[in-house]
């Protein structure tokens, strides 16, 4: 298990355009679920032990963000010849088992990844209610194999400050986990 950071993408930074497939191949364009006070754009995977550490926990998270007024999606990039376990199949099952209230999307090419400068899984970044990036970096400090809770307290910190119209802090921690998956 590769413990890669986030490579922490300019604060400001517009969110990109972006039409994506999920699992199933329906399309979504990501900008459908930015709500009024803004959008989570997650980088996660079907298999990453960070991912499954969190993942019983970003159902919750979202329908909590969703009460802030913030959208949520989740992107998975990974070579899916190399790792099979993050399939656009199987991220159907895992989404279905984990309860996911939002879209599930498969970057098959690896570009919208790129545009997000996107390093890890799980990966987070948070938007505005104008498409700005406010937060990038961990979810909390729960890790595999610490004894931190699986709590969100990061993110939800600066969601919070955004649904308040407060400033979200500048001083944001990487998130960490397993490398993406890139293509050769």
């Amino acid at each position: 298990m590769a413990r890669t950071p986030s490579n922490m993408l300019p604060l400001g930074t517009d969110l990109p355009q972006v039409t994506l497939p999920d699992g199933a191949g329906d399309s979504y364009d990501i900008h459908n679920n930015l709500k009024e006070n803004g959008l989570l754009v997650m980088f996660i995977c079907n298999h990453c032990p960070f991912v499954l550490h969190i993942a019983d926990y970003l159902a919750p998270m979202a329908l909590e963000l969703s009460k802030l007024g913030v959208g949520s999606v989740a992107i998975s990039a990974n070579d899916v010849e190399k790792y099979p376990d993050d399939s656009p199949e199987k991220m159907v099952a895992f989404a279905a088992n984990h309860n996911f209230p939002f879209p599930y999307l498969y970057d098959e090419s690896q570009d919208v990844a790129r545009a997000f400068d996107a390093a890890c899984t799980p990966d987070f970044y948070l938007f505005d209610g104008d498409g700005k990036l406010v937060y990038r970096g961990q979810m909390d400090n729960a890790r595999p194999g610490n004894d931190e809770p699986v709590d969100g307290a990061d993110l939800l910190a600066a969601a919070r400050a955004l649904a308040a119209g407060d400033s979200v802090a500048p001083a944001q921690r990487p998130s960490l986990g397993c490398n993406i998956k890139w293509k050769e």
